[in-house]
C-alpha cells in the first residue's frame, strides 16, 4: 500500500470520540485522509480527537447526531457536505448491552437494530449518493465475531450484527464498482465500559490475548485504502476466536 492510502480523502467515522472509533478516526488522518468526527454525548472526547488530528496535520470536523434517530442523521450529513466531498464512512458507533431473548424488551430490541442497522443503512445510502461518478468510495462496517456464532447473551446487539453482516455483502453488490463495502468482525479489543469483561473471554481466543487498537486501526485504513477489488469481504480480526 501507499505510504498515505488515504490522501486528501474525506472520512465519516461514527462514534469516534473514544475507545475503538478515536482509534480509527486518528489512523485515517495518519494514513493521509480528513475526518469527520461523529458524536453523541462525548463532546469532550470529540473535541480531543479532532484536536489530535489538527496536530498531525490533517483536518478534522465534529459533528452530533443520535443514530436513533433518522433526522438527526439526515441533518448530520447535511453538515458533512459542507466539508467537502464524503468518500469514505467507517459506521463504528454501535449500542452493547448484555441481555437474553427472554429479557429483551420491544424498546431495547429497536434501539439497537436502530443504531447498529438503520443508521449504518442510511449512512451507506447517502454516501452511494455523494461519491463522485468515477471516484472511489469505501465503506467500512465494524462488525463483531458473535455475529456467525450467536449465543443467547448480548441478543439484539448480536442480531443486529449478523444483519449488518448481510446488509455488508449485499451493499457490496450493489454498490460496484465505485464503492467498496467490507466489513471487520471484532474480537476481545477493548473490555466494555459499563459491565465487566466476560469471565474467561481469553480461554478460548487462540492467539490468547487481547487484540490491540493499532491492529484495528492497519485493518481499517487497508480495508478503506487498499486493493479496490476487495469488497464484500468480513476480515475476522479476533485472534481466531471465530474458528474454536
Amino acid at each position: 500500500m501507499a505510504e498515505q492510502p488515504l490522501k486528501d480523502r474525506l472520512v465519516l467515522v461514527t462514534g469516534a470520540a473514544r475507545r475503538v472509533g478515536r482509534a480509527i478516526a486518528l489512523a485515517v488522518a495518519k494514513a493521509g485522509g480528513n475526518v469527520i468526527i461523529h458524536y453523541r454525548l462525548s463532546v469532550a472526547g470529540a473535541e480531543q480527537t479532532k484536536n489530535d488530528i489538527l496536530e498531525m496535520g490533517r483536518q478534522a470536523w465534529t459533528v452530533r447526531a443520535d443514530l436513533a434517530k433518522p433526522a438527526e442523521i439526515s441533518q448530520m450529513l447535511n453538515e458533512a457536505t459542507k466539508f467537502g466531498v464524503l468518500t469514505g464512512l467507517v459506521n463504528n458507533a454501535s449500542v452493547f448491552e448484555r441481555m437474553t431473548p427472554t429479557q429483551t424488551s420491544l424498546v431495547e430490541w429497536e434501539k439497537h437494530l436502530d443504531v447498529n442497522l438503520t443508521a449504518p443503512f442510511l449512512l451507506c445510502q447517502a454516501l452511494s449518493n455523494l461519491v463522485p461518478e468515477g471516484q472511489r468510495g469505501s465503506i467500512v462496517n465494524v462488525l463483531d465475531w458473535r455475529a456467525d456464532r450467536p449465543g443467547a447473551d448480548h441478543f439484539p446487539y448480536v442480531v443486529s450484527k449478523a444483519a449488518l453482516a448481510a446488509m455488508t455483502k449485499s451493499m457490496a453488490v450493489a454498490l460496484a464498482p465505485d464503492i467498496t463495502v467490507n466489513g471487520i468482525a471484532l474480537g476481545a479489543i477493548l473490555p466494555p465500559d459499563k459491565e465487566p469483561p466476560t469471565p474467561g473471554i481469553l480461554e478460548n481466543v487462540p492467539a490468547g490475548r487481547w487484540g490491540d487498537l493499532s491492529e484495528v486501526q492497519d485493518a481499517v485504513v487497508f480495508l478503506l485504502g487498499g486493493p479496490a477489488y476487495l469488497t464484500g469481504e468480513i476480515l475476522q480480526l479476533d485472534g481466531g476466536r471465530h474458528l474454536v
